[in-house]
């Protein structure tokens, strides 16, 4: 008799630029990211501490697995994305979740972006030197 397959949990994360798409179920703790082990994918240690922080805080660690795929922005960027992504998975899991997570900050989108340069300016606020003469 065939055993009866785990059920997969779906979400998405986004900060600054970067998307991450994560697939979590039960497991044993191993996060994967774009195809490496989360250690080698994220240099910084600090980013191995954010993407790791929603499980912690509901003593997760151990019981999920998580694979992802993230693109665009930096590292920071991305570990964000990734935060938010396991977050909104754990919540799928379990709605009860939800209170404990938004309690600590990690529901809320982080909406802070770059701001583009507009024409006319150096940058996106600065402005050309001014010349008297």
């Amino acid at each position: 008799m065939a055993a009866a397959a785990e059920k997969v949990y779906y979400a998405t994360g986004r900060r600054k630029t970067s998307a991450a798409r994560v697939f979590m179920k039960p497991g044993k703790g191993v996060i994967t990211i774009n195809g490496k082990k989360a250690d080698d994918y994220l240099r910084r240690m600090q980013s191995r501490m954010v993407i790791l922080q929603p499980l912690e805080l509901l003593n997760q660690q151990d019981k999920m697995d998580a694979q992802v795929t993230v693109a665009g922005g930096g590292e920071s960027g991305q570990a964000g994305a990734i935060r938010l992504g396991i977050t909104r998975c754990l919540i799928a899991v379990d709605p009860e979740n939800k209170g404990v997570l938004k309690k600590a900050g990690y529901v809320t989108r982080d909406p802070r972006m770059v701001e583009r340069k507009k024409y006319g300016r150096a940058g996106a606020r600065r402005r050309f030197q001014y010349s008297k003469r």
